[in-house]
């Protein structure tokens, strides 16, 4: 059974920074083209940043150059650098695996004075 678990939300003040983890278990970690989504309070969920199995990146305009994904295939994780937090990035995080189309059960970040 494959799991992805999602770590490192929390309440960071405008300006500030968070890093999220996600550990992947069960499956060939390595080939899968990862993607971080988010979901803002009665929003639709939509796509972050992406990463492929080579390493290829891809990110949403509103966090170019704030964001930063990243993936490290010994310890089966992908990561997410978030800098210069906004109010509007505040949202229930989730880790997909596009192989496997799953989604981890999510984490909170709030960006808040």
């Amino acid at each position: 059974q494959v799991q992805l678990v999602e770590s490192g939300g929390g309440l960071v003040q405008p300006g500030g920074s968070l890093r999220l983890s996600c550990v992947a278990s069960g499956s060939i970690f390595s080939l899968h083209g990862m993607g971080w989504y988010r979901q803002a309070l009665g929003k639709q969920r939509e796509l972050v940043a992406s990463i492929t199995s080579s390493g290829r990146t891809n990110y949403v305009d509103s966090v170019k150059d704030r964001f930063t994904i990243s993936r490290d295939n010994a310890k089966n994780t992908v990561y997410l650098q978030m800098n210069s937090l906004k109010s509007e990035d505040t949202a229930v995080y989730y880790c997909y695996d596009y192989a496997l189309s799953r989604y981890g059960q999510g984490t909170q970040v709030t960006v808040s004075s």
